[in-house]
């Protein structure tokens, strides 16, 4: 119980870590306490403290008076790496998140945040822009196992990107298929970051946005496959419904939609990273991590004729696929 009331300070001292480039320091070869406080430009007391905390909590290792890293911080902490993760830090513990917990005893009375409580949901909000940059390293290997899957070798394929966010999505289909178009649908102000990684991957020249809410705007049609990526958890089933059935009517007829999500077992308590989930979507005024069975029901009752349900290890999220 104790550790439990204290969890919040392995959160604040790893994002502490991240934002002084600690780890990247240490990588760096500077190995002792004056040389890892002097490259941070901390305290020699205050970088002692954070060292010592982030080997108890396994981000560091410690050997006589000198501070490794371990083969996890390396891979994911130095902000050399290609594999770095540590941009989550500015979305997952930003205060847009944290805000979503500050009143939790209530929110759990209600059963979700009050719309007036919460206005991540509302048109061109920040935050979203903050995710796409954010998040988008943790996305990418999804992204492409996806894409692997799916997108096929070269046969022109159209393909529609909702809730684009980072684009990650949608442009892993189109590097794995030179014969893919795609289209990412997300607010404007988001949809430039998707625009800036479709010129990255190289693959600008077949990227299209459509800018505004996914329930308002027209979809088009003829699409092959319509991404639908952690979108569906902000919602009650019967919003999720009307927009599944748009998606539906987009597709072409033999069209399938895939849906990257945290799905929790019936049980609601395994796996443990799709279940908790749910505890993050009280934030939301309606919002929930849905099982599998209530999704299959939300596309059958769009129209769909079945939907499968995919593993996508050794992610935490799971895929649903969809038929028209």
């Amino acid at each position: 119980m104790f550790d439990t009331l204290q969890a919040y300070q392995r959160s604040v001292a790893l994002k502490a870590g991240i934002h002084l480039d600690l780890f990247t320091a240490i990588a760096e070869g500077n190995h002792s306490l004056s040389a890892i406080a002097t490259r941070i430009q901390a305290s020699e007391k205050g970088t002692r403290v954070l060292c010592d905390y982030l080997t108890m909590i396994g981000f560091l290792a410690k050997h006589g008076g000198e501070y490794l890293l371990t083969p996890d911080s390396a891979a994911f902490l130095d902000r050399r790496s290609p594999a770095y993760l540590g941009s989550m830090a500015n979305f997952l513990m930003s205060s847009h998140i944290a805000e979503m917990f500050e009143d939790m005893t209530d929110v759990i009375r209600r059963g979700g945040a009050l719309p007036s409580d919460h206005g991540a949901l509302e048109p061109e909000n920040p935050m979203w822009v903050e995710f796409a940059r954010s998040m988008a390293p943790m996305m990418q290997m999804p992204a492409e196992l996806i894409a692997k899957s799916f997108a096929g070798d070269s046969k022109p394929i159209k393909v529609l990107d909702i809730s684009a966010g980072h684009g990650l999505y949608g442009i892993a289909f189109a590097r794995h298929n030179p014969g893919a178009k795609v289209v990412g649908l997300d607010w404007a102000n988001v949809l430039e970051v998707a625009k800036e990684n479709a010129a990255k991957a190289g693959v600008a020249d077949r990227y299209s946005t459509i800018p505004g809410s996914a329930f308002d705007v027209e979809f088009g049609s003829g699409y092959n496959i319509i991404l639908i990526p952690n979108f569906l958890h902000h919602f009650d089933p019967a919003t999720n419904e009307k927009l599944l059935g748009k998606v539906h009517a987009a597709l072409a007829p033999e069209g399938i939609a895939i849906a990257p999500e945290f799905i929790p077992n019936d049980d609601r308590v395994s796996p443990e990273r799709d279940a908790m989930f749910s505890m993050q979507m009280l934030g939301t005024p309606a919002g929930d991590a849905y099982t599998f069975s209530e999704l299959e029901t939300m596309f059958r009752n769009a129209g769909f004729v079945r939907s499968e349900l995919h593993e996508l290890s050794p992610f935490p999220q799971r895929l649903v696929v969809s038929y028209k």
